[in-house]
């Protein structure tokens, strides 16, 4: 009995902890976006700069996850974990002090690096110690990922005005050593050196690009909303403070989307409903962007909120269905997350030169709704008969 509570006890602080690292994953990208306008007045930010701010850190995410594989096997899950941590407290308090364009870009990439690094090694660290509830922890992950954007994108407006812009950008930093210390206390099932781990790319699956480009156009929706979303509003009119509650109650559409998804998603073997579910209701709130954004702001908010707050965990999920070792984890979710988050930083940039050339966003909605039609077709070749055998990491190439 005493080793059965021990055990709940400690899959309640994993959960917690899980959940603690996920808050700082977004807050450096968007609490951007709700005072953007002021940025731009008082560092003369153009809008193709701005789309920087969210795709460089994006792009950073991905470069470094493709070396998850590598930085979990010389230092281990534990130690790896703990730095990127450090780094993205950092990243987030250094713009108390470097908030002019330089700064404000290179802490974005700082921060991005230790994102990706946390985004590439703990899916391996659940798999390796709670396999049993894998789609479980990875939603909750996923959960606090979109909280801490809430958090943030709701807040940050309103923290401007009591102090300073830049103390506004660098408060999140106390999500880290919230984060860190709950890091410290949490038992880990093995020790760094419990077993061998796969720091080979799989880079001559067909598969994994599959699965890579999918994950790629899928998040391109995320930062797409997470950059233009606020600064879409205010330049119809509204104020800072209302941009940002608008995100903010996106991204908590998103935690509720995750939530409810964690609940459900064991359940269901052949994914592929659901997924074209999902992505027809973001295609949707796309839509209504572009035709109605003053008139259906709140169905817009709702259909973008929903869909996009459960495409990102299922995203994940998927992945996870192609992983039977552990010790392989690290490589493949790197590859897949750093690829598509490669592809993903593209959007937010693209969409700032859209915005400085035809001062509007529509084209930028247009081309994303294209990309979830193609990402709607991609889905009918996840069957299980594929998600369920794993990668196959020796051959040159494998059926898609």
């Amino acid at each position: 009995m005493a080793k059965t509570l021990t055990q709940r006890r400690h899959r309640l602080l994993f959960a917690l902890t899980v959940v603690l690292i996920g808050l700082n994953l977004r807050p450096i990208m968007a609490a951007v976006g709700p005072i953007l306008d002021l940025i731009q007045v008082n560092t003369a930010i153009n809008d193709t700069a701005a789309g920087l701010l969210t795709a460089l850190p994006v792009l950073a995410m991905g470069v470094f996850a493709l070396l998850g594989g590598v930085l979990q096997r010389i230092l281990g899950i534990e130690s790896t974990i703990t730095l990127a941590l450090i780094a993205v407290g950092l990243a987030s308090l250094a713009r108390l002090i470097f908030h002019g364009e330089l700064g404000l870009i290179t802490t974005a990439c700082v921060g991005g690096i230790g994102i990706a690094v946390i985004q590439a090694i703990l899916p391996g660290l659940i798999k390796r110690d709670h396999s049993e509830n894998a789609g479980r922890y990875m939603t909750l992950y996923t959960a606090g990922i979109m909280g801490g954007a809430m958090i943030s994108s709701a807040t940050v407006a309103p923290l401007s005005h009591v102090m300073s812009w830049p103390a506004a950008l660098s408060v999140w930093a106390v999500f880290a050593l919230i984060a860190l210390i709950s890091w410290t206390v949490t038992p880990t099932g093995q020790s760094d050196t419990s077993g061998p781990v796969s720091s080979t790319l799989p880079l001559r699956s067909g598969r994994a690009w599959y699965l890579m480009l999918f994950f790629g156009i899928g998040t391109s929706a995320y930062t797409l909303v997470l950059a233009w979303l606020p600064p879409f509003y205010i330049h119809l009119g509204w104020s800072g403070t209302t941009a940002g509650v608008l995100l903010g109650g996106l991204t908590l559409l998103q935690v509720i989307a995750a939530i409810g998804l964690s609940a459900v998603v064991d359940r269901f073997t052949d994914r592929r409903p659901i997924l074209l579910l999902i992505l027809a209701t973001i295609a949707l709130g796309l839509l209504t962007l572009l035709i109605a954004p003053k008139s259906l702001v709140l169905v817009a908010i709702l259909l973008l909120g929903l869909g996009i707050g459960a495409l990102f965990p299922m995203s994940l999920v998927v992945t996870f269905d192609h992983m039977q070792q552990p010790s392989q984890a690290g490589a493949l979710m790197g590859f897949v997350q750093g690829g598509g988050y490669i592809i993903a930083s593209v959007m937010p940039f693209l969409a700032g030169i859209l915005r400085n050339e035809f001062h509007s966003l529509s084209m930028a909605w247009i081309i994303m709704i294209a990309a979830i039609i193609i990402q709607s077709l991609m889905v009918f070749r996840l069957s299980p008969r594929h998600t369920l055998s794993s990668i196959d990491w020796s051959v040159q190439t494998t059926r898609a």
